[in-house]
């Protein structure tokens, strides 16, 4: 029971000592290298994508999968294209097992599972879509949920979407 109390001093002991640190100090955890895309930039401003990505991922999603609306802007395919560098050798292709491939060098250092390569390929492939062709119905005739629109949406709600 004696043991307890001087847990509690050493505790209170060492907290004294992390307040007294200068920010800077406890500030210069080393942060992770994030490969640049190919582009001359991404489908929305930087700060958007590092905290809103997995939205406009899963509404794309959504849009496929529930509407048959296929389109490249928010596709995960299109990010691994330009943010995953294709090896010349596939036997040197870095994969998202590696801390140097692009969703991991942010995933895990934030302590993130990313399960999205247990069905997608986490290496470039050809998509064999023009460009132009930026929305294909697949089936029915739902109208397209504007992608665009709703990027400029949550961007301004500060990426309050659900």
């Amino acid at each position: 029971m004696a043991r307890f109390p001087a847990l509690i001093r050493r505790a209170a002991a060492l907290a004294a000592v992390l307040a007294l640190l200068p920010a800077p100090v406890l500030a210069d955890a080393p942060r992770p290298e994030i490969p640049r895309g190919k582009g001359d930039k991404c489908v929305e401003p930087t700060e958007v994508m590092r905290r809103d990505h997995m939205k406009f991922i899963l509404r794309h999603r959504d849009e496929t999968m529930h509407r048959g609306i296929r389109t490249k802007k928010y596709s995960l395919a299109e990010c691994i294209n330009c943010h995953v560098p294709k090896a010349e050798d596939p036997a040197r292709q870095v994969h998202v097992s590696s801390p140097k491939h692009f969703c991991s060098s942010c995933h895990t250092y934030a302590a993130v599972t990313v399960d999205c390569f247990e069905c997608h390929s986490d290496v470039p492939q050809e998509t064999g879509v023009a460009k132009e062709d930026l929305v294909v119905p697949v089936h029915g005739s739902a109208p397209a949920l504007d992608l665009e629109q709703e990027a400029a949406r949550m961007a301004q709600a500060g990426g309050g979407a659900e």
